[in-house]
C-alpha cells in the first residue's frame, strides 16, 4: 500500500468566538511521518479531525490523496476514514467486555468478515506490536503500554492502510513505554508505506519522525 499525501489548503477552525486554526497551509508527502506540536488550544486535535473528516472547518479544505474531504458525505468520510486510515488516540479505548484479541479484530467483524479469519488478522497484528501471546487476555489485566499496544495493532488491523493519525498517542505513558509506542507506532507505518501525522508535546516523540510542525495559539477573533 502506498501512502496517502495530505494537503491542507487555508484551513480555518473556529469555535464560537475563539479562532483556533487560521489560514493552515501544510502539506504531507505520501509516506512521510510529520509530528505536529504546539501549546495547548493551538489547534493539534483540530487538524486532526479535519484530516480525518470527524470536523468540518469554516473555511479551507483538506484533500487526501485523491479525495477532498469537503467534497465526501459523512457515510463516504466514514468510508474512507474506517478503511485506509489507523487512528491511534492518548486513551486505548479498549472494549472491556471483548478479550485482546477481539478488540483488535472488531472493525473487521463489523464489517462482515467472518470471526474465524477478524481474529487470525488480529493475532497477526498482535504479533506486529509483540503481544501475540495476550490474544485471549481480558483488557483489564493489561498494562497501560499494554493497552497502547493493543491499540497500535488495532489500529494496524486493516488491509489498506494508507494514512496513520496519531493523537498523543503517549501522552499518559512513561518514558519506556512511550519510547516504546513511538518507535513501534513509526516502525509498523513505514513498513507498510503509511503516511503518519501524530500530534504530540513530547520532543523525544517529534525527533523520531521525518519532520515537525510548530502550531501557535491564534489571537484574533472571527470576523464578523
Amino acid at each position: 500500500m502506498t501512502g496517502l499525501e495530505i494537503e491542507i489548503s487555508d484551513l480555518m477552525v473556529t469555535f464560537g468566538e475563539q479562532v483556533v486554526l487560521d489560514g493552515l497551509n501544510l502539506t504531507v508527502a505520501a509516506g512521510e511521518s510529520v509530528a505536529v506540536m504546539g501549546p495547548s488550544g493551538s489547534g493539534k486535535t483540530s487538524l486532526l479531525n479535519c484530516v480525518m473528516g470527524t470536523h468540518s472547518p469554516q473555511e479551507g479544505d483538506v484533500r487526501i490523496g485523491a479525495w477532498s474531504m469537503s467534497g465526501l458525505s459523512p457515510s463516504e468520510r466514514t468510508a474512507l476514514r474506517r478503511g485506509q486510515m489507523g487512528l491511534v488516540f492518548q486513551n486505548a479505548d479498549l472494549l472491556p467486555e471483548l478479550s485482546v484479541g477481539e478488540n483488535v479484530a472488531i472493525t473487521r467483524i463489523f464489517d462482515g468478515q467472518p470471526r474465524k479469519r477478524a481474529l487470525e488478522a488480529a493475532e497477526l497484528c498482535l504479533a506486529e506490536v509483540g503481544l501475540a501471546s495476550l490474544r485471549d487476555q481480558e483488557v483489564h489485566k493489561l498494562s497501560g503500554g499494554e493497552a497502547q499496544r493493543v491499540a497500535l495493532a488495532r489500529s494496524l488491523c486493516r488491509e489498506e492502510i494508507g494514512l496513520m493519525i496519531a493523537d498523543e498517542p503517549t501522552a499518559s505513558l512513561d518514558r519506556a513505554n512511550a519510547d516504546m509506542i513511538a518507535d513501534l507506532l513509526l516502525e509498523r507505518a513505514r513498513s507498510r508505506g503509511a503516511t503518519v501525522l501524530l500530534a504530540t508535546h513530547d520532543p523525544a516523540v517529534a525527533e523520531r519522525c521525518d519532520r515537525t510542525v510548530q502550531l501557535q495559539l491564534v489571537a484574533r477573533q472571527p470576523t464578523k
